[in-house]
């Protein structure tokens, strides 16, 4: 690992992000958009300083945290849809493929283009529902090769971890 410190504060901000989200749940008030900027600012200055984090330059887990980081810019498109050319150009073993497809759908739907792996979900009903996918009838096998489980066990996953009590 070359760049220890930006790992450790990757994995810091990582920390803050889902602590708010965590707590967001239970109390929407809690909810702080400066927490979303502020990382992308900081993001933004280590891809410049660094290039993708890595997993060779910050290891496994800061390098999956920096991806989790990016896929909460959706105030900057145009820095998610940087960090996806990065990402793929990154190597098979630097950065996983499913952290590359949620970054793919993400930019996608933000774009108002339709998802190809189906990972952007939204709540109708108390139920998730996919967002649109472009071509349903092939995305198990897009999933599949991204290292993905089915779209119904996603659907699956989802409700599971975020029903309603």
């Amino acid at each position: 690992m070359l760049h220890r410190e930006v790992a450790e504060e990757l994995l810091e901000m990582g920390r803050v992000d889902q602590e708010m989200r965590r707590r967001n749940l239970e109390d929407p008030e809690y909810w702080s958009p400066k927490v979303d900027s502020g990382n992308t600012i900081r993001m933004k200055e280590i891809v410049g300083q660094i290039g993708w984090p890595t997993v060779s330059k910050v290891g496994g887990e800061a390098s999956h945290t920096a991806w989790l980081l990016v896929q909460h810019a959706d105030h900057d498109v145009d820095f998610q849809e940087q960090c996806l050319i990065l990402m793929k150009g990154s190597g098979e073993l630097e950065v996983t493929n499913r952290d590359i497809a949620y970054l793919e759908d993400r930019v996608r739907i933000n774009s108002k283009l339709p998802q190809l792996f189906g990972t952007q979900f939204t709540e109708v009903d108390g139920h998730f529902i996919p967002k649109e996918i472009e071509d349903p009838t092939h995305v198990d096998d897009r999933r599949a090769q991204m290292g993905l489980e089915t779209l119904q066990e996603g659907i699956a996953r989802m409700e599971k971890k975020y029903r309603k009590s």
